[in-house]
């Protein structure tokens, strides 16, 4: 349009659409050089326009990532996610943080993240909400301070049972065209080969997973060995500088809050190590937020989906073979102890163990002490009943 106008052209292009002199001046020079056959139909040059905010800000995906973590739940059986916070108040905490944004943008990156927008699931609660979410901020707050101190931090708990043999799993896998797997009628469990119970340990920090899969009973023993193997074969040489433990556990199960066997259990293991172990227990019905729960657990069903757990063996392989993008692998072993249930603790055992209640949701939070060597072992006065 410049060069049809002839002299003056320029300054009349520039007055028509707004644009400053030099760049109609540019625009006037390409098309007498003429441009690359790839460019003639674009708009902006090759690599022109905004860079993303995750590559013009690379600090600012970690810095979102930190904010939703505390605010974060999952799906067991699911590697998806969500968060309680809109992605209008994530913006703004965002932009307040010195990494300015806008609410799409934040939801364009939390879909990247793996997390969804959910519907409203009712779910029973007996604890009042204040009480829940002073727990939720004091253990992320205890995860903060042990990761900054260099010290581990386990997320840990039971996943679902699983009966071993020739039953279906659900979930599809790549086979043959009309080549399935056959699989036995009836799900009896006197048709299989026993149970599988995994105990899973998962390192925050590290993003690595650690399974024992138990085959009779889920006690606080068969718990408690779960974490004296990670220890003893991994824990020790990944922190050889630790000076305590922090476990993050849900409330019920073989390491429940209000278990006898467990406190006693890992008093022995906090004599063992000469580490003080800290526990955070999730309030009741709040395992959704545990994070081996969506981190590893959900992982390891995708990975075994469609295969029947023929052996214990193939059970052990699958967990070992779980992998994922972001890096976690998992160690699994066979754990052929035998775990009697129903452990008594007497009251004389229990004033033995050295355990120190914190100020804040004592019920659920509270550190155990090494004992002295000299002093008398726990063990002593340890009946079981049936």
């Amino acid at each position: 349009m410049a060069l049809e106008a002839g002299w003056g052209g320029v300054r009349r292009v520039q007055k028509l659409t707004g644009f400053s002199i030099n760049t109609v001046r540019r625009g006037v020079r390409e098309v007498r050089a003429g441009l690359p056959s790839g460019l003639r139909e674009r708009v902006r040059a090759l690599g022109a326009g905004r860079k993303p905010v995750e590559k013009a800000d690379p600090a600012a995906l970690r810095a979102l990532t930190t904010l939703v973590e505390a605010a974060t739940a999952g799906k067991p059986d699911t590697p998806l996610l969500w968060t309680h916070k809109s992605t209008r108040t994530l913006a703004s905490q965002m932009t307040r943080e010195g990494h300015p944004m806008s609410h799409s943008t934040v939801a364009r990156l939390l879909k990247g993240l793996g997390y969804s927008l959910q519907v409203n699931a009712k779910r029973k609660e007996s604890r009042s909400p204040a009480e829940r979410d002073s727990q939720f901020h004091y253990l992320n707050d205890e995860v903060k301070v042990f990761q900054t101190e260099g010290n581990p931090v386990l997320s840990v708990d039971t996943k679902k049972k699983e009966k071993v043999g020739l039953f279906k799993n659900a979930g599809l896998r790549w086979l043959p065209k009309g080549e399935p797997v056959e699989v036995n009628t009836y799900d009896f469990p006197q048709l299989g080969k026993g149970t599988a119970i995994p105990y899973g340990a998962y390192d925050v920090g590290r993003n690595e997973g650690f399974v024992s899969v138990g085959m009779n009973h889920d006690t606080a023993e068969f718990a408690v060995e779960s974490l004296r193997w990670w220890w003893r074969k991994y824990g020790r040489k990944r922190y050889p500088e630790a000076t305590r433990l922090l476990i993050c556990a849900d409330g019920g199960g073989s390491n429940a809050s209000r278990n006898r066997g467990w406190k006693r259990h890992l008093q022995e293991l906090a004599t063992e190590t000469g580490l003080p172990i800290t526990v955070g227990h999730y309030p009741p019905g709040a395992s959704k937020w545990n994070k081996i729960e969506h981190r590893m657990f959900s992982q390891i069903s995708l990975n075994w989906q469609g295969v029947p757990l023929e052996t214990y063996e193939t059970v052990v392989n699958l967990i070992a073979g779980t992998r994922t993008r972001t890096g976690l692998q998992v160690k699994a072993r066979l754990d052929r102890g035998v775990y009697a249930k129903g452990e008594k603790v007497p009251d004389k055992v229990m004033a033995g163990i050295r355990l120190k209640r914190h100020a804040i949701n004592p019920k659920w939070n509270y550190t155990i002490e090494p004992v002295r060597r000299q002093q008398t072992q726990l063990t002593a006065g340890t009946t079981v009943s049936s």
